[in-house]
């Protein structure tokens, strides 16, 4: 355990393992938040006995959310997730508005919060362990909960090294694990685990995920429309190693693939979770791209493969 730099308090490194994202769903033409399908998703989760799960994440258009959503989604998830540990994104990257996007995550996620996950804002070690430092004096202390920091340059806009990353790990004793979403992903992971013990998970679909495990990272934390995929690779990797991996999730990853394509992959995942009836409804919040029927018609080929595997 580390310790908050203001306190004596603990904080717990994120436990290994899969960590689900959440996707928000949505209904109706004012794009109201679905809460019965958000419960179905956290059931999907804690079925496969997930370490845990990621809500309000990119993955679920977090950034398109109002206060008042973003307290309803964690409150509902928080309710349905028993004593699952919930890390909780926050879509802002001004230090003043993720403070108060935190203030809301703390609150409604109450006795389930395992971090809040915080985006690099900025390459400048100093500068991005300030805006981390501001938003983690609002976690309570006692509660063992942390900050996620996210190297995802796609949304965020930020290119950071491994030896940044390391800088504001040194500088930033609360953070209690990694999420590296900057590829080829396995590069920096192999140097942050080659570095540092906090845990460094891998994203982006797990279209990497092989390669991230044999970099040394702590599991997945990502949002695929079969997260029994990913469960099966870490379970395997577990017990066999790299080879057991690969052979466990190389069927998954012709899915991981058409999932991940740029720009709709939301769209993607969301249709697939909705003709799985996990969700009611695939719809995305504009401006996010919606599904192009060429693919669309794809899905069910897709579909007819995994049904083999699962």
């Amino acid at each position: 355990m580390t310790t908050h730099p203001l306190t004596t308090s603990p904080v717990s490194p994120l436990a290994k393992g899969l960590w689900g994202v959440l996707a928000t769903p949505f209904s109706g033409n004012d794009f109201a938040v679905d809460t019965e399908s958000l419960r179905s998703e956290v059931r999907l989760y804690t079925g496969l006995n997930a370490t845990g799960m990621v809500v309000l994440g990119v993955f679920g258009e977090g950034v398109s959310l109002d206060t008042a959503e973003q307290t309803l989604i964690v409150t509902t998830v928080a309710e349905e997730a028993g004593d699952t540990p919930l890390v909780v994104g926050l879509s802002a990257r001004s230090t003043a508005v993720a403070v108060e996007q935190a203030r809301t995550a703390v609150a409604a996620a109450g006795s389930n919060l395992g971090a809040l996950m915080v985006q690099a804002n900025s390459a400048n070690p100093e500068l991005l362990a300030a805006h981390l430092t501001a938003i983690n004096e609002v976690i309570p202390a006692g509660t063992g909960a942390g900050i996620v920091l996210q190297d995802y340059p796609v949304a965020s806009g930020v290119k950071i090294s491994a030896a940044q990353i390391l800088k504001v790990l040194e500088l930033c004793p609360f953070i209690s694990a990694v999420k590296s979403e900057a590829p080829p992903t396995a590069v920096p992971i192999a140097a942050l685990t080659a570095a540092t013990t906090v845990p460094v998970f891998g994203g982006l679909g797990g279209v990497g995920l092989l390669d991230e495990l044999a970099a040394g990272a702590a599991g997945a934390m990502t949002g695929f429309s079969h997260p029994e995929g990913l469960q099966a690779a870490l379970t395997a990797f577990n017990d066999g190693g790299f080879p057991a991996a690969r052979a466990a999730f190389a069927p998954w990853l012709p899915l991981a693939n058409f999932e991940g394509q740029p720009g709709i992959g939301l769209a993607l995942r969301k249709e697939i979770l909705r003709r799985r009836g996990i969700i009611a409804d695939a719809a995305v919040r504009p401006p996010s791209p919606t599904l192009p029927p060429a693919l669309a018609d794809m899905i069910d080929a897709h579909l007819d493969a995994v049904k083999e595997i699962a």
